[in-house]
């Protein structure tokens, strides 16, 4: 069976949107490793956003958000890798999408010596403005956690696993 062309230009382009969708949230997070704050800035909707990280307090202003990123994360002896797999992206509209994923997280922190495995959830909202598609929502919930604590002898403590623990 055929497929008209419109139908088929529709599908190219729901493609081609996912896409986008998925490089932006590769940016972000390869933005976050590599402590690059103004690119971070760059990936979230201007003039409005909802950043509700697990933990921390809701975000409605970009710039805000990367203020206590940089301070958290933009400083000596913090070492950070976010990988982002199990990607589920819908078109809610021509210029709206939601997007599900998940979260494999570690922080290597050198002044504590602290290295911090978490299971994150994202729940995203991304809106196309101005000829591109940015985030406009971004949700987590962190599953779980593993904190080893590096002794001087080399050897490893467990300070948190499983849960997180409360306060």
């Amino acid at each position: 069976m055929a497929d008209s062309m419109e139908n088929l230009a529709a599908r190219l382009q729901a493609l081609e949107d996912k896409e986008e969708i998925r490089l932006l949230k590769s940016r972000y997070l390869r933005a976050c490793d590599l402590k690059q704050p103004d690119a971070v800035r760059d990936c979230f909707l201007p003039g409005g956003v909802r950043i509700a990280y697990h933990g921390f307090p809701i975000f409605t202003d970009r710039d805000a958000f990367v203020a206590t990123y940089e301070s958290m994360a933009c400083n000596g002896g913090v070492y950070d890798i976010h990988h982002a797999t199990n990607w589920d992206i819908s078109l809610t509209g021509p210029d709206e999408a939601k997007g599900l994923w998940s979260l494999n997280f570690r922080t290597i922190l050198t002044g504590p010596r602290h290295v911090t495995r978490l299971a994150v959830e994202y729940e995203d909202v991304y809106r196309r403005e101005g000829g591109r598609w940015w985030i406009a929502e971004s949700v987590s919930q962190v599953t779980s956690i593993l904190t080893e604590q590096i002794n001087e002898d080399g050897s490893l403590t467990v300070l948190a696993s499983g849960e997180l623990p409360a306060g």
